[in-house]
């Protein structure tokens, strides 16, 4: 699979007349709780031509396309990719620590990931994992009878907050790190690796009775983080002149 997704991203360059700076895998595999069955989601930064940036028309700055062989791929031109970076968007930012990487025919990436210790914002990545997490509790897990697989789509951004609020920097990508790190309870450990098992296994986690321990520790995070967000502090506008000079220089240097 590895070589069909690098030829279907080296097909997208000679389409689009790009420049594919990073690629990777995001979403379950990533994470490290996939199902045999699941999808491939990958997701990378491209770049034009400089021509492409000296017209007065605002263009299109993404691109999407579902392949038959369950490959979701999506891309983000680079300008929105550092306007997000700026506003430390958590999935720009996971992008840049998936353990999952395609290509990476440039510095690009790595010289975000050392500016990203500028521009990371707690507040900012605890407000977006908590509305996951929240969104998916409440619309999946409140009746008796739940889709057992939303636990690790709210367990994930829950955990996620508590290393924010714990280390004060971008959360681990892969679930199993977190769940080391983060939970103490060996009941409520087990049971969660228990799932995880099943899932990794095969099992497609679909209807059944809900888990008490597990809904209860949501329950008790959600509660604590739509408190504690609030108090968070904003940070300060980051310096945008530094991505600046990193897209033009970036820029020159791909199409030398």
């Amino acid at each position: 699979m590895l070589n069909e997704i690098k030829k279907e991203l080296i097909n997208l360059e000679q389409i689009h007349d790009i420049k594919i700076l990073y690629a990777v895998e995001s979403g379950s595999r990533a994470w490290g709780f996939e199902s045999t069955d699941s999808d491939w989601d990958v997701r990378f930064i491209y770049i034009h031509r400089k021509n492409w940036y000296l017209e007065i028309d605002e263009k299109k700055d993404s691109m999407e396309t579902i392949l038959p062989n369950d490959i979701d791929l999506a891309g983000w031109e680079m300008r929105k990719a550092l306007k997000l970076f700026r506003k430390s968007n958590p999935p720009m930012l996971e992008w840049l620590q998936s353990p999952i990487v395609y290509l990476e025919n440039d510095s690009t990436a790595k010289q975000l990931r050392e500016l990203s210790k500028i521009y990371f914002s707690p507040r900012s990545c605890m407000h977006h994992y908590l509305s996951m997490a929240s969104g998916n509790y409440q619309n999946y897990l409140q009746k008796d009878i739940v889709r057992l697989k939303k636990y690790f789509y709210a367990l994930r951004p829950v955990l996620a907050c508590d290393w924010i609020r714990a280390h004060n920097s971008m959360p681990p990508v892969k679930f199993q790190e977190l769940l080391e790190t983060q939970i103490d309870d060996a009941q409520l450990k087990g049971e969660i690796e228990n799932l995880l098992k099943r899932k990794m296994q095969g099992d497609e986690l679909k209807e059944e009775p809900r888990i008490q321990i597990l809904n209860e520790f949501l329950e008790e995070k959600l509660n604590f983080y739509n408190h504690y967000v609030k108090d968070v502090e904003r940070n300060e506008q980051a310096n945008t002149e530094k991505l600046n000079i990193l897209f033009r220089e970036t820029l020159e240097r791909v199409w030398e």
